[in-house]
């Protein structure tokens, strides 16, 4: 009997006529399964509304596209105005792509668990045998997603503008940026959600700090044109950095510099940011915190 072959870990045994003992983990390392089916489950939500996750968002950055280039730019094709050495709406389009991308990330990854804590549902979250981390990279997995396809849609609605160039000066700063940026925005909505208690939670922390944040990040101006304390203060806002990293890999050009070394300074502390979000989050994920009580 001892050199019986043993069933494998959470495999049922005809023989032995038994289970895994209660209390021995099934998934030793990392369950794929696992991590896979709450990614899909969470990027089928947004997508049975894709009307309103994804194609909404592209139409209201063209129309902010229109409206700020027509007040702003002078013209409709793509405007007289020149900003960093293009017209302003090749200028300001980068920037509402970004934008868009981070916007969407947030508003995805803020949902999840603040919805099954609302509709008591949030044991579908805790109970299924996957760990920290693997929840943590669904959620923020299937955000990213959506922000990718939201800044894709964004994409294809800005060239229906006359006067706008998408052409990439440097491809590994709109993908690095473009990642990181949508990665930061949802890591803090899953710390938002795992927060909040109540959708008005939440609506304050999009609407008092999100929106001001992207809004004021550079999105529509250069800040050499702001006093210098405000100057400083935009440099202290890191989605400051996301919209001029992601500009830089169109035009080339940004505030934070017009070289890749300079620009990789923000690249590097963008990425050193999102470890320490990550971070916290995981062991506040971890703790159960306003989860399990």
């Amino acid at each position: 009997m001892a050199d019986q072959q043993q069933p494998r870990d959470g495999a049922y045994s005809r023989k032995a006529g038994t289970f895994t003992p209660p209390g021995q983990p099934v998934f030793r390392s990392f369950n794929r399964l696992g991590l896979w089916t709450l990614y899909m489950k969470e990027v089928r939500r947004f997508f049975k509304v894709q009307t309103q996750t994804i194609w909404a968002p592209a139409v209201t950055t063209l129309l902010y596209l229109m409206i700020f280039t027509l007040a702003l730019g002078g013209g409709a094709n793509g405007g007289t105005r020149m900003v960093l050495g293009v017209n302003f709406a090749s200028f300001v389009a980068p920037g509402l792509i970004a934008m868009g991308m981070i916007n969407n990330a947030f508003a995805n990854s803020s949902f999840s668990l603040l919805g099954g804590k609302i509709q008591g549902t949030i044991v579908d979250y805790l109970m299924p045998p996957i760990s920290t981390g693997e929840l943590m990279a669904a959620l923020v997995g299937a955000a990213v997603t959506r922000a990718v396809l939201v800044g894709l849609a964004v994409a294809a609605a800005m060239l229906l503008w006359p006067g706008v160039s998408l052409s990439m000066a440097h491809p590994w700063a709109v993908v690095w940026f473009g990642l990181m940026g949508a990665i930061l925005l949802s890591l803090i909505g899953v710390l938002t959600s795992v927060w909040a208690e109540k959708f008005d939670h939440n609506a304050a922390v999009t609407n008092f700090v999100i929106t001001p944040l992207s809004m004021l990040s550079g999105t529509f101006y250069v800040i050499d044109n702001l006093a210098p304390a405000f100057q400083a203060v935009s440099r202290m806002n890191p989605i400051f950095y996301v919209i001029s990293g992601f500009r830089f890999g169109f035009l080339g050009q940004s505030d934070i510099g017009d070289t890749n070394m300079a620009v990789l300074h923000g690249a590097i502390g963008l990425g050193v940011l999102n470890l320490a979000v990550a971070g916290l989050l995981y062991v506040l994920l971890r703790s159960g915190w306003k989860l399990k009580n």
